[in-house]
């Protein structure tokens, strides 16, 4: 057990991990950042900061002994700094999780070995895989690298095979995936934690609206129609966050289909769809990764009120900050970042 008063060690400076900081200072941790940007939301509310790459060994030596745990807040982090790391200082979660939910084809790969289904889907290494691909799969589909995509970057739709060359080039004719399309009802989200001990906890499930391939909106609790998908979907996320060993919080997103639930991609991570919790559950997925990553009991995830509503504030909407403080039931979060840019979390708002 790693006890109030210590000092975690987060590796990632953006909105993820500032929310993470302020669940730890209320418990009465301190928080070490470390991430390379110059501009940092989490180390605005942090005790320390190092800048410094994910590749500087003796950074991260010096960030090691000043910390008595790790986690990371994205997972975009070379696992070569998350196993030095280990060899010095407990990482949770470690690299096994994070090298499997770097690369959608591995990702895939593994899900469907314990059980899971995702979308039909080819490996692509080159433009002759690509049209190979369209070939069995046909078309619409979307091609998407294996790597370092997030928030519907390095993605491209394909309507019809002429879209073959455009889109190789539009993800830098990097090693990818295509993916066909699903018909689907809902997309909703699992999110979990798990403690070293095997504790484990998850929280209401919240059906998700996307916009562009960014999250633009969670709605807690999902629809009742779609309570046998999220009842497979549950059970399997259950045993990839065994499988894993994963210590922290995990969350896997799903496709509602006429023929079950459709796995689409996991994060192993706190998660923008779980933001809706801070105020919305009786322990937040950040408390509860901060309990799990420290070795405290998991708390209690019930809802605190009947229905939540969690609204991204991307790019300009950031400006209807005065008019959302006027509203009584609105729970504001903006944070801190001095760009605005077309899609741009810049913070959410919850009403309960």
């Amino acid at each position: 057990m790693i006890a109030p008063g210590a000092t975690i060690g987060i590796l990632g400076g953006g909105q993820l991990g500032r929310m993470l900081a302020l669940a730890a200072a209320n418990m009465g941790y301190r928080v070490h950042i470390y991430a390379p940007e110059h501009e940092l939301p989490a180390g605005d509310v942090s005790a320390e900061v190092t800048r410094a790459g994910y590749d500087n060994t003796a950074a991260l030596d010096a960030f090691a002994a000043a910390v008595d745990v790790v986690t990371f807040e994205f997972e975009n982090i070379d696992t070569t700094a998350i196993r030095h790391l280990a060899g010095q200082v407990p990482v949770h979660p470690g690299a096994d999780s994070l090298e499997i939910a770097q690369d959608r084809l591995a990702e895939k790969r593994f899900v469907e070995g314990l059980g899971g289904r995702p979308a039909a889907y080819h490996a692509v290494d080159s433009r002759a895989d690509l049209d190979a691909a369209i070939a069995d799969l046909g078309c619409p589909a979307i091609l998407k690298t294996r790597r370092m995509g997030y928030d519907g970057k390095g993605q491209a739709r394909i309507h019809s095979p002429a879209d073959a060359a455009a889109a190789w080039d539009t993800i830098g004719q990097r090693p990818a995936i295509l993916e066909a399309f699903e018909t689907f009802s809902h997309e909703f989200s699992v999110i979990l934690a798990r403690s070293e001990a095997g504790e484990i906890v998850s929280w209401p499930v919240a059906h998700n609206i996307h916009d562009n391939g960014i999250l633009a909106s969670s709605h807690v609790p999902a629809p009742a129609a779609i309570a046998g998908h999220i009842a497979a979907a549950t059970a399997l996320s259950h045993t990839v966050i065994e499988a894993l060993g994963h210590v922290g919080v995990l969350t896997l997103e799903f496709f509602a289909t006429p023929t079950g639930p459709i796995f689409n991609e996991m994060a192993p991570r706190v998660h923008n769809s779980g933001h809706w919790s801070i105020e919305g559950a009786r322990t937040s997925q950040f408390e509860n990764h901060i309990r799990a990553i420290c070795g405290l009991p998991l708390g209690d995830t019930r809802l605190t009120a009947d229905t939540v509503l969690m609204k991204n504030l991307l790019g300009d909407h950031v400006h209807d900050w005065h008019a959302l403080l006027a509203d009584p039931g609105a729970h504001l979060h903006l944070y801190g970042k001095s760009e605005i840019k077309p899609g741009r979390k810049m913070g959410h708002v919850t009403w309960l």
